[in-house]
């Protein structure tokens, strides 16, 4: 898990089998400043600049320990459950202490090293934070790991990144579809979502997407090959679930929770799976919304409703990643990045997760690789 070093407006680029990868530029210096945003204060509601503050420290030698390294932060991955991880409560990881770097995955480059797996110069990916600089310990949580070489950092945390790898076991191994059965995915044109929906599709699957806003249904329809897409925008979505899923829904594969999860209870047929990777409509909330009024159907309809974490497949990754490339290098997967650039837009691009304005995996360039 990358720690705390040492304290003292973009492009979207869109891809199929030729995803674009970062611009890279050899780099060969190393900052003496630290740069880091550090969380301020809880933010109650909508999150937002206003809870982090940016502060410098000198870079001093570190004095790494066996198995550590100092590495340069080049890509920041953004995620809906960082706004988690902002709250005061028990959760699967703690949640970030006020006056400490917000916790973000990353792609880094090892500038200093006490790792014979991890040399100077070596990609890695784990979780890094909002700072320039940080020692990866690999008694950490999420230890940094080399990227395979030749991978670009934008594709190791978007299309082969954890959001990826989400979908990947969210749907096979919690949704568990069979070929001809209806999945539907809600935050279908997410990162997430999108790549659900599409391993639903190429499982032989009927795959129904909920999206908002016209640019982004097109999308799922046009790129991804879903069978049917609704606009909960302009859509009442309850009724035309009934219309575009007329035999029932198997698989439901939740990103948004609330009113979606309410509507879409009301269509699943007996034995469904219901995977719960997500509640993004209720993260920003104040005061947490009434749960869906239709429970009981979980009883009468003898549904199951499995909640998960990535982290829990992490011994299984490379399963993951293998299928991922078949289909990546057989153009079945399409997938969007949201790439934006500049230390001092970070807290500004996670608020983009919540505001609707990102569109596909969104992502922050740092720095280039040396």
């Amino acid at each position: 898990m990358g720690r705390l070093a040492r304290r003292g407006a973009g492009a979207v680029i869109a891809g199929r089998r030729d995803g674009a990868a970062l611009t890279t530029r050899r780099d060969t210096t190393m900052d003496t400043i630290n740069r880091q945003w550090l969380l301020r204060e809880r933010p109650v509601g909508m999150v937002g600049p206003e809870h982090f503050e940016q502060v410098e420290s000198a870079l001093p030698e570190p004095d790494l320990a066996a198995g550590q390294v100092l590495q340069k932060t080049l890509v920041l991955s953004f995620d809906p459950a960082m706004r988690g991880w902002l709250m005061d409560v028990p959760s699967y990881l703690p949640p970030v202490a006020i006056g400490e770097p917000m916790r973000a995955s990353g792609v880094s480059q090892v500038v200093r090293s006490e790792n014979p797996a991890l040399p100077v110069g070596t990609l890695t990916q784990g979780l890094t934070g909002w700072q320039e600089y940080s020692i990866g310990d690999p008694a950490g949580l999420v230890p940094p790991a080399a990227l395979p070489e030749g991978t670009p950092p934008n594709l190791a945390l978007s299309v082969f990144g954890s959001t990826s790898l989400t979908a990947y076991f969210g749907l096979l191994d919690v949704g568990q579809p069979q070929p001809g059965e209806t999945v539907l995915v809600s935050g279908a044109a997410g990162a997430t979502g999108s790549v659900a929906a599409q391993i639903a599709r190429i499982k032989g699957c009927q795959v129904v997407g909920i999206a908002g806003g016209e640019e982004k249904c097109n999308w799922l329809r046009d790129a991804c090959k879903l069978h049917q897409v609704i606009d909960y925008k302009s859509e009442d979505l309850n009724r035309r679930l009934a219309l575009v899923c007329p035999q029932g829904v198997d698989v439901f594969f939740d990103n948004v929770g609330g009113d979606t999860l309410e509507a879409a209870l009301n269509h699943m047929n007996d034995f469904g799976r219901i995977a719960l990777c997500g509640a993004i409509s209720g993260y920003n909330d104040e005061q947490p919304r009434p749960g869906p009024r239709n429970l009981m159907l979980l009883t009468t309809r003898r549904l199951r409703m499995q909640g998960f974490i990535v982290l829990d497949y992490l011994q299984r990754s490379a399963e993951a990643i293998d299928a991922l490339t078949g289909w990546v290098m057989d153009g079945e997967i399409a997938w969007r990045e949201d790439v934006q650039e500049g230390f001092d837009n970070i807290p500004a691009t996670l608020q983009r997760l919540f505001s609707g304005a990102n569109t596909g995996k969104q992502l922050l360039k740092l720095a280039d690789p040396a």
